[in-house]
């Protein structure tokens, strides 16, 4: 097995978007194509790292670009900076994860007709956004993932399975909102789950979070029991 990666720019409203594709050279055909939606800083290792650990599950894996080529944030101030403008437009940030999920069908190693997307933080909320067009992917999951629902997507019914991992002590997505979320989904028609992790906060991913105050903390069981969640899931809804 050889995992091999390669960038790819597209273009959107005259600016230019970067993601990264990875796939294993050992198989044969196209294979199902996983996008991995990035947090408030931008794709970074991190992200590319999934997209290689996906190749590495037998998918091709594709860091998605929501920023523009090279733009990346650091600190609070900053990324909350990155953000802000997709928060305000939910149809660019709609039409730019759309892009990039169209982007990474396009490309030879990828099976068109078995594809899913994935995210974290704000990428959680970038793949709910992709599934609340009704978009025709298989599936989203959303770790750690804002639940706030955009203003144009009403009465639109969601063919996507969802899945969210979901630490139940996360600020930025209150009990709640979960609430709400079910709620949205169940109405939407989804086939959707939740699997809410006790006694967890935000980006419980990362393990560079370490921040109480701000709600991030990172959580090795909830860490691993998500990782398995995502590839059960995967394994579902990409057969």
């Amino acid at each position: 097995m050889a995992i091999q990666t390669r960038t790819i720019a597209y273009q959107h409203a005259g600016l230019t978007y970067e993601g990264l594709l990875a796939w294993d050279d050992a198989a044969s055909g196209p294979r199902p194509g996983v996008a991995v939606a990035h947090t408030w800083a931008g794709r970074t290792e991190f992200e590319e790292g999934k997209a290689v650990e996906l190749a590495e599950h037998g998918y091709v894996g594709f860091a998605l670009d929501m920023f523009g080529k090279g733009v990346r944030g650091e600190g609070t101030e900053q990324c909350q900076g990155l953000i802000a403008p997709l928060l305000e437009d939910r149809v660019l940030l709609q039409d730019l994860v759309t892009l990039g999920m169209g982007v990474m069908s396009e490309q030879a190693e990828v099976d068109a007709g078995r594809v899913a997307a994935m995210g974290y933080c704000f990428g959680g909320l970038t793949v709910l956004d992709l599934a609340r067009t009704g978009a025709e992917v298989r599936g989203v999951v959303s770790f750690h993932g804002l639940f706030n629902a955009p203003d144009n997507t009403a009465g639109t019914q969601i063919t996507a399975s969802v899945l969210c991992l979901h630490g139940y002590d996360d600020p930025m997505a209150t009990p709640d909102d979960l609430v709400a979320l079910a709620q949205e989904l169940t109405t939407a028609g989804a086939d959707w789950q939740v699997h809410a992790y006790g006694n967890t906060l935000h980006a419980f991913t990362n393990p560079d979070a370490n921040d109480p105050g701000f709600g991030a903390v990172y959580s090795a069981a909830a860490d691993r029991r998500s990782s398995q969640a995502l590839y059960n899931f995967l394994e579902e809804v990409l057969a």
